[in-house]
């Protein structure tokens, strides 16, 4: 089955007396990823957290297959959104942290999935390890090996993913984008850093104030 198409119709939000952007229209189609940029304090993360059904614009409307978010029975179960934020435990460990994120989010949390996934982020060594011990570069390892657990097709929300990574982190990543792509997944993703995709051309969506 094709995975349905995120629309953002007419979408405006406001904070406080100031419209972050007014009007915005958009769409993402199954197997594509879009770039969304835009300046510090231009509205990326309000705008990344509308499309994932986390909060509600002033006016228009976001839509999964041409129903509106809170009405599309499928969408929490088929959208993964990772914030800006790790969202880790500092008390747990990185297994840990990661089993509990699975869990929440309803993905398949069995010991060798969760095995398997942080080994592809290069935690492997690391994973009895605390999240309080681990380095900013490490904790956000451990928060994207979500992706890794991902197995069917289903729309990425993601808020500066390469943050923190080094060079081959950024190429794990990539990897795992081109290949929830070839599988008809969707992204939608901010980042401050080129992208570099094998295979795909993302689409830039540049909101008011954009380099």
């Amino acid at each position: 089955m094709t995975l349905p198409t995120l629309r953002a119709e007419g979408l405006t939000y406001r904070r406080g007396e100031h419209a972050l952007f007014a009007g915005l229209n958009l769409e993402l189609p199954a197997g594509c990823l879009m770039w969304l940029r835009g300046h510090n304090g231009r509205g990326k993360t309000s705008l990344l957290r509308l499309l994932a059904g986390l909060a509600l614009p002033d006016s228009g409307r976001v839509t999964w297959g041409g129903v509106k978010l809170a009405d599309a029975p499928d969408f929490a179960t088929q959208r993964t959104y990772i914030a800006h934020a790790n969202a880790l435990k500092d008390d747990l460990t990185a297994y840990e942290a990661l089993q509990f994120l699975a869990a929440l989010h309803g993905r398949d949390a069995t010991p060798a999935a969760l095995h398997n996934a942080l080994s592809r982020l290069g935690m492997k060594q690391r994973q009895r390890a605390p999240v309080r011990t681990l380095s900013q570069g490490q904790r956000r390892r451990v928060a994207l090996a979500r992706l890794a657990l991902e197995r069917a097709p289903g729309l990425w929300v993601l808020d500066e993913p390469f943050d923190a990574l080094d060079v081959d982190g950024i190429g794990v990543i990539n990897a795992l984008l081109e290949q929830h792509l070839a599988r008809g997944g969707s992204v939608i993703l901010t980042s401050h850093q080129a992208l570099s995709i094998t295979g795909a051309t993302p689409q830039v969506h540049d909101l008011p104030g954009a380099t």
